[in-house]
């Protein structure tokens, strides 16, 4: 006998996201080391340790059996929170796993996945292929981006006619023109692009990222802010120029 369960009765539904997650690439196991250099790191920008979601990279590790649980007590002393591992051996997962933390396989063994998007009320304009900067599988985006929603264009490029306010974020596989005030999240080149770029009318963001490499507002110079720039990867640092 099959029992049908009310829609209204269920706990809980599944939806594909594109959520924006840090990547702490290990360079080494030993978790001193580490600690020394995260205490560094809060002197210069406590802003970003604020319970931030990470994922350790432990790719460039031969270490089969390295001090996991011990890692992440180091992590969370300083206020970062590690919610998965990505690669490594087989006890490395089962290390993961005790440990209550998912668990990613190498990004070469990965390709990047496309996940669904939630509809939007904005349709993309009939004459979107035809304008500049926007790649093919990209979007436009006409409107405000209101706090608390996201917007992204998961195969190309994103053109926001509007602004983008304080709390919202704005995703693209491609390059992020914003013909507004930018002052939510940024993301660029998602799938990790190092080609991709960001422009705004005016920069007030909480945080920019190009391919993985972000700088948050603390970090970005103030001569900069209410300015129209560029945001580019510059020998894998993030580069910040007026368009004026």
């Amino acid at each position: 006998m099959s029992l049908k369960v009310d829609r209204a009765e269920m706990a809980f539904t599944f939806k594909g996201g594109m959520l924006p997650m840090t990547v702490m690439e290990l360079a080494s196991a030993d978790p001193e080391r580490i600690r020394e250099q995260l205490s560094g790191k809060l002197s210069q920008s406590p802003a970003f340790f604020q319970h931030t979601p990470v994922v350790l990279s432990v790719e460039k590790l031969d270490e089969p059996h390295l001090a996991l649980e011990r890692i992440c007590a180091v992590c969370r002393t300083h206020k970062l929170l590690p919610v998965a591992v990505r690669g490594g051996a087989d006890p490395v997962k089962q290390s993961a796993w005790a440990l209550g933390l998912g668990w990613f396989p190498p990004t070469d063994a990965t390709r990047a996945r496309t996940l669904e998007e939630v509809p939007s009320t904005e349709a993309p304009a009939p004459e979107a292929a035809k304008q500049p900067g926007v790649a093919s599988g990209g979007r436009i985006y006409r409107g405000t981006v209101r706090s608390g929603q996201q917007v992204s264009a998961p195969e190309g490029d994103l053109v926001v006619i509007g602004a983008v306010n304080a709390g919202a974020e704005v995703l693209a596989a491609g390059s992020i023109h914003v013909y507004g005030a930018l002052r939510g999240r940024a993301l660029a080149g998602i799938h990790g692009d190092t080609d991709a770029g960001i422009f705004c009318r005016e920069l007030r963001a909480e945080l920019l990222s190009v391919a993985g490499t972000y700088k948050r507002l603390e970090d970005i110079d103030p001569h900069l802010l209410g300015s129209s720039v560029q945001v580019v990867l510059r020998d894998a640092q993030l580069g910040i120029t007026s368009l004026v």
